[in-house]
């Protein structure tokens, strides 16, 4: 089981996502995933878009370790003990202290206030992290459940492009 750094909630545990469990993950090695996790992985977690950037992250972690954390993180329900979602950052802050963050939960698990409880963690300990100033994050402009959570966390809206709105959060608005 990999526990090394993770966040604990009233409900989840949040572990950021090793090359060993993401190198599974791109191979598709269901029981492999779940051996490393000691959870379970329902098999609708293997259609979200998340999984797309799985060779992306792996090889950010071979070219840079020191990227953990600042990529996919697993959400785990804990009285389930099954990964019911996940979450992250695209890499690093840049040179601004900006990262970019999505999330996502599976179907079964929505409408329970878990996004918003897993988001709400991994903000709060991101911005313990000095080099992060700004938190931008994206939405379809009809994804109302995804937009209340970005307003809930205290985001503004700052811009719009077609159907996606774009968010921010601020170190100093906090």
């Amino acid at each position: 089981m990999i526990r090394s750094l993770q966040i604990t909630t009233q409900r989840l545990e949040l572990l950021p996502c090793s090359l060993e469990v993401a190198q599974a993950v791109v191979t598709r090695n269901k029981p492999q995933v779940e051996r490393l996790l000691g959870v379970q992985v329902p098999d609708d977690w293997y259609g979200s878009e998340v999984l797309d950037i799985f060779p992306m992250y792996a090889q950010m972690l071979i070219d840079d370790p020191s990227q953990l954390g600042w990529g996919v993180w697993l959400m785990i329900h804990i009285a389930d003990s099954t990964l019911i979602g996940d979450l992250g950052f695209l890499g690093k802050p840049d040179q601004r202290g900006t990262v970019e963050m999505g999330y996502e939960v599976l179907s079964a698990y929505r409408q329970q206030g878990f996004a918003f409880e897993a988001v709400q963690a991994l903000v709060d300990f991101a911005f313990t992290q000095r080099e992060l100033k700004r938190i931008i994050a994206h939405s379809p402009d009809d994804h109302a459940a995804s937009i209340r959570i970005l307003e809930k966390l205290g985001m503004q809206q700052i811009a719009k492009d077609e159907n996606l709105l774009e968010w921010e959060l601020n170190l100093e608005s906090r």
